[in-house]
């Protein structure tokens, strides 16, 4: 099992370490079986803020998917909607287990020297 180092949005992140959002959603499918993700934290944070865990990744047609994951999405239906308005399927990685870095760290301290687009594989 893999851990990826994932770029998320401050305002998501910070639902993600409360537990109000509990799904992460995603255009690209991890060709590698993912058991974590690690947090970066962009603008204005620009650290690595923690890791959860991933319980599952969900494969879906977009309006299903939606259903399945709208209570815990941390998102409204307009923002999904726009973010996946040119696909037919969906991706949500399931997420468990939080844990946050105190303190937050910097990049190189996890070896990796710049910010992924989407998301890059730490092992």
């Amino acid at each position: 099992m893999s851990k990826i180092l994932m770029s998320i949005k401050r305002e998501y992140v910070e639902k993600i370490l409360s537990g109000e959002k509990c799904y992460e959603y995603r255009k690209t499918l991890p060709k590698k079986d993912v058991s974590k993700i690690i947090i970066y934290c962009t603008y204005p944070i620009k650290k690595v803020v923690g890791e959860v865990e991933v319980k599952n990744i969900l494969v879906e047609d977009k309006e299903i998917l939606w259903n399945m994951t709208k209570e815990k999405s941390g998102t409204s239906k307009e923002f999904y909607d726009s973010y996946f308005k040119d696909k037919d399927v969906a991706i949500a990685y399931e997420l468990g287990k939080v844990k946050i870095y105190n303190p937050y760290k910097d990049l190189s301290e996890i070896g990796v020297n710049f910010v992924p687009q989407s998301f890059i594989y730490l092992d």
